[in-house]
């Protein structure tokens, strides 16, 4: 399988380095400056003369002194990351060495070289230190790792990749949550402080004076920022309190920056599937993470639908929904470029043109269209925004124009994102479609089971009760294979719910269960709507 790099120019990898890991970079930067005192080292015995006159070569003139003396240079900085045991020593070493692969890609050979000499693989020492409990040596470690994997010519093996690719992807879990929890305390702390800042106004200056809760936004909105002014004040001064002390949170860019590298290559993007790496994309996404967090991410499925297999396979992970969430809500033009990117990679890369139309009728389903309108309208710089807007515009219009029906309700039930669209009231829809449920091993109908099982929303459960019941009345072995799915029993226990919508549609559709006389049921469902009209606004669980 091609690389990515057959199909598309990638960005600059320096500024896209520099902008993602910023943090990472900060801290390289201040133990740059502290040199180490080798000499001490060396009095002490703890490292040979020879790495002595290495480090101190190298420490005066990095790339100069490698090029000439790659494999002593290689083996000195591996002599001395297991050797030394002091977190700043090895932060120092680390960073030489990150610098000496950026400044040059062949030294990643050097280090590849060395290591085949030896009949060692170079990832051994690098992966030991993701186990550390340096928050600074653990991520640059895994930036070293990403380069060295990406930037030569030997892949990591298949063992040390799938731990290195589930470490990244558990990392990414561990600091999206650090970062919500801490957003979510600055927003606490934020109203807090206008509370208090309104109440004092409200009190201090009487009616019609200062600030108050129906009073100017503007005040509002300064005292908020003063309190988001405060806060990173406070991280500043903590940060350079202890500077080896930063939060988790913090390293959520690096994280996804070496994931973003990994993925360019083809083998690694399967191994990163089978260790369900897009699972905890999406479910990230799905969450309030910043939009620097955002476009990596969103840039990491870009990359993954350039393999045809993987963009036919995209959509199952509720891939176009969460995306298209974010197009709508999206202020940056990054974010919306790498998005329409994905969009249209969904539909030009499978190579089965059925699964790109249930590509393009998802994306119509998610309001995808109107969001395309509405950038038609803006000025973009960037022209690959104009051309896929317009590109998708068309693809979606025509999908649009050849859909039928029930390629509308399937497209809507594999989404799990019912409503109340037109299609689920049809009788005639019904009449001509519930035996369809049926096909490929009753996907659908399993979907529909699924979703009244592990559903939170009233609307989609209302929904899906209606639908089984559909099933049921239009398909004469339909409670038959209800009941073999569990279905009967899930429909029954929403007889409980909370919310009166579900418990009446899940009323009907029990009803529907349990009667044989259709002509009987109808007019007593005529009158039962009709009571219900009299006596309170209807039940309808409509949105």
């Amino acid at each position: 399988m091609a690389n990515v790099k057959d199909y598309i120019q990638m960005p600059n990898e320096n500024i896209d380095m520099i902008a993602a890991t910023s943090v990472l970079q900060q801290q390289a930067g201040e133990i740059r400056n502290k040199p180490i005192n080798w000499a001490s080292y060396m009095q002490s015995q703890m490292i040979s003369p020879e790495d002595f006159q290495c480090i101190t070569s190298l420490d005066t003139s990095k790339s100069v002194y490698m090029q000439a003396n790659p494999s002593q240079s290689v083996k000195t900085l591996l002599n001395l990351l297991s050797h030394v045991s002091k977190d700043s020593t090895i932060q120092y070493i680390l960073v030489m060495i990150d610098d000496l692969l950026q400044e040059d890609r062949v030294h990643v050979a050097y280090f590849h070289d060395y290591a085949n000499k030896r009949k060692e693989h170079i990832w051994g020492p690098f992966l030991n230190l993701l186990n550390r409990q340096d928050g600074f040596i653990v991520h640059m470690s895994s930036r070293i790792i990403a380069k060295l994997a990406c930037w030569g010519t030997e892949n990591i093996p298949k063992s040390d990749l799938n731990f290195y690719l589930q470490f990244l992807k558990d990392q990414l879990t561990i600091h999206c949550k650090a970062y919500l929890k801490d957003m979510a305390d600055l927003a606490k702390r934020v109203q807090t402080v206008v509370v208090v800042h309104t109440h004092g106004h409200h009190h201090g200056h009487g009616h019609g004076h200062g600030y108050n809760l129906h009073g100017s936004h503007h005040d509002q909105t300064h005292q908020q920022h003063e309190t988001y002014r405060e806060f990173n004040v406070e991280q500043q001064t903590a940060n350079a309190e202890n500077k080896t002390i930063i939060p988790a949170n913090e390293y959520i860019q690096s994280v996804a920056r070496c994931l973003q590298m990994m993925l360019r290559v083809d083998d690694y993007r399967f191994a990163f599937v089978s260790v369900d790496g897009i699972s905890t994309l999406v479910r990230i996404l799905s969450s309030r993470v910043n939009f620097q967090v955002q476009y990596q991410l969103v840039f990491c499925l870009w990359v993954l639908t350039f393999n045809p297999l993987l963009a036919t396979k995209m959509n199952k992970f509720s891939v176009i929904p969460i995306l298209a969430d974010i197009l709508n809500d999206c202020a940056k033009e990054k974010v919306t470029r790498i998005i329409l990117a994905v969009f249209r990679n969904l539909i030009e890369k499978p190579t089965d043109p059925q699964v790109a139309k249930e590509h393009c009728i998802a994306m119509v389903q998610c309001k995808v269209l109107k969001q395309l309108s509405i950038l038609e309208q803006r000025r973009f710089d960037d022209e690959d925004i104009s051309a896929d807007v317009e590109y998708l515009t068309q693809r979606l219009q025509n999908s649009v124009q050849d859909l039928s029906s029930f390629d509308e309700y399937a497209t809507e039930l594999r989404s799990a994102r019912l409503e109340w669209s037109p299609v689920h009231k049809s009788a005639k829809f019904w009449r001509e479609n519930a035996q369809r449920l049926n096909e490929k091993n009753y996907e659908l109908l399993r979907i529909l089971v699924h979703l009244l099982e592990t559903s939170k929303d009233p609307i989609i459960l209302s929904v899906a009760c209606f639908d089984i019941g559909e099933y049921v009345r239009h398909y004469p072995r339909g409670k038959h294979v209800l009941e073999q799915l569990g279905g009967k029993q899930i429909v029954m226990q929403l007889l409980g719910h909370e919310d009166p919508n579900v418990r009446y549609e899940a009323l009907l559709a029990v009803q529907k269960l349990m009667v044989h006389n259709w002509e009987y049921l109808g007019k007593q469902l005529e009158k039962e709507n009709e009571n219900q009209k009299q006596t309170s606004a209807p039940i309808t669980g409509k949105a």
